[in-house]
């Protein structure tokens, strides 16, 4: 909502629920953080704001803004490789580029110096990442993946590349672009880390939240987007999109489709899309985008102590590509042990065997997978059926019968996403029970504190009777009362 706007834009609207209960209160919170360290702003959605309280919100967004706008850290940028090599420096604690005359200000922090061209050409080896799992997650591609969907969409004929989160990606096109004048890919940066800005022009990047489908340039930089996406008639262009795993899928997909709708020359065609996402999200991806097929190659990451390639067994990568072009179009290299099979008509990883019952190569996470004939389908090496539990599941599982029922009111047949109780608001009688939780939580809190002044003044006359014993600990007096 546009009502409610936090320093990374409009909030979302959420629900809190109960297992067994109608819907609970709804409420605004930050479409990028989940954790309220990070952005605090919260409001119930029926909850009335005062305009001193609208007001204090908005001075708080225009603080927390960058400290130059994207145009002046261009002009900044245009200085600074004008600078001879050893006036170069870099903030390693700002994270930003520094004029000579702003040394001074940055005398004790650590930085850098003699920043060659062709680091400026790499910021991503340049800026920290930002490794916050549910808000940057920037966690870089290895050379090895960034390399073969480079390869991957130049062999598929793709001349424009959104993307949006992959900033190793597009500085990989950016160089090489700049270095080859026969190469014709070009490609736009969407992204929520704004120190890219130091580095790239308005035509280049955008400051853009992908939760909220949210231009922090407004629209000056959607229209950016939209005539970088409607070159040449929107011929073979493709979005690339690496999302941080802890976000939330639902509201990804709806920016993603609001990007492709952007594109869309007719109701049937799909902006091609490639979306880098782990396997186990798979059936989530697929209700917002039926159309879409997960490729088995592993995504790899240099940042990442886990999502590495060469591992084996449970260890390797999770991550996956998940697209809406035809699966065989999708050449994976026969050097790392994919092959093409026939059957499947699209290339699979070496330990991916095709099951005849299922008709289909079954494995996800790369190991051979064997089918259950009671559950009638493929599952995971590690599995067993369990005759209690009535389905597969590790050897070592806590048996525990479950109703596969709706979380919100235990009933079959349906999910909590689209559960009648959903739709149902509040009655008076519930109304009056919210009414006298909060009194009696009132009248709790109340008593706690008059208990409390209680016993400190009932210690208060048993410390005026005894001396107190200081000791020091780190430079700090610490008070030990001989009680009597």
């Amino acid at each position: 909502s546009y009502n409610y706007v936090c320093p990374l834009g409009p909030a979302l609207l959420f629900v809190k629920t109960s297992q067994g209960k109608e819907e609970g209160r709804r409420f605004y919170a930050c479409s990028a953080c989940r954790d309220r360290r990070d952005c605090n702003f919260f409001q119930w959605e029926d909850e009335k704001v005062s305009e001193a309280r609208l007001a204090a919100r908005e001075e708080y967004n225009r603080n927390h803004q960058p400290s130059f706008t994207h145009r002046q850290n261009v002009e900044r940028y245009e200085n600074f490789v004008l600078l001879p090599l050893s006036k170069r420096r870099f903030c390693q604690e700002c994270q930003q580029l520094l004029l000579p005359a702003e040394w001074e200000k940055h005398s004790d922090h650590q930085f850098l110096c003699d920043i060659s061209t062709a680091q400026l050409k790499s910021p991503s080896q340049l800026l920290y990442p930002l490794e916050n799992k549910k808000t940057n997650a920037q966690y870089l591609f290895a050379d090895r993946s960034c390399q073969f969907l480079l390869d991957l969409i130049i062999d598929l004929g793709f001349r424009q590349v959104l993307c949006v989160g992959t900033p190793r990606l597009h500085e990989k096109i950016q160089s090489k672009a700049s270095q080859e004048e026969d190469f014709r890919v070009r490609s736009l940066l969407l992204d929520i880390d704004f120190r890219y800005s130091q580095f790239y022009t308005e035509d280049e990047f955008c400051h853009y939240n992908m939760f909220n489908h949210y231009f922090f340039g407004g629209e000056a930089s959607c229209e950016t987007c939209r005539k970088f996406l409607c070159q040449d008639n929107g011929e073979r262009v493709i979005m690339v999109t690496d999302p941080p795993f802890g976000g939330l899928v639902g509201a990804l997909a709806s920016s993603f489709k609001k990007l492709m709708s952007m594109w869309k020359k007719t109701d049937k065609e799909e902006m091609p899309v490639f979306w880098i996402f782990p396997y186990f999200f798979e059936s989530r991806i697929l209700d917002y985008f039926p159309s879409f097929s997960m490729m088995d190659y592993q995504v790899d990451y240099d940042n990442h102590a886990l999502y590495k390639y060469g591992k084996t067994g449970r260890r390797q990568s999770p991550v996956r590509i998940f697209t809406n072009l035809t699966p065989s179009m999708i050449v994976l290299p026969v050097e790392e042990g994919y092959r093409f099979c026939a059957i499947c008509q699209r290339y699979v990883s070496s330990g991916n065997q095709h099951c005849e019952i299922c008709n289909s190569c079954t494995s996800k996470d790369g190991r051979r997978w064997k089918h259950c004939v009671l559950c009638k389908k493929c599952v995971k090496p590690s599995w067993f059926h369990c005759n209690n539990c009535n389905c597969c599941a590790l050897q070592n599982h806590t048996c525990e019968k479950t109703d596969a029922g709706c979380f919100v009111c235990g009933k079959a047949g349906h999910k909590r996403s689209t559960c009648p109780s959903l739709s149902c608001t509040r009655t008076g009688r519930e109304k009056s029970h919210c009414t006298v939780f909060m009194a009696s939580c009132l009248f709790l809190r109340c008593g706690i504190f008059f208990l409390f002044l209680l016993v400190f003044q009932a210690l208060s006359v048993i410390w005026s009777k005894s001396p107190p014993c200081k000791i020091c600990i780190n430079e700090c007096h610490i008070n030990y009362f001989i009680l009597p």
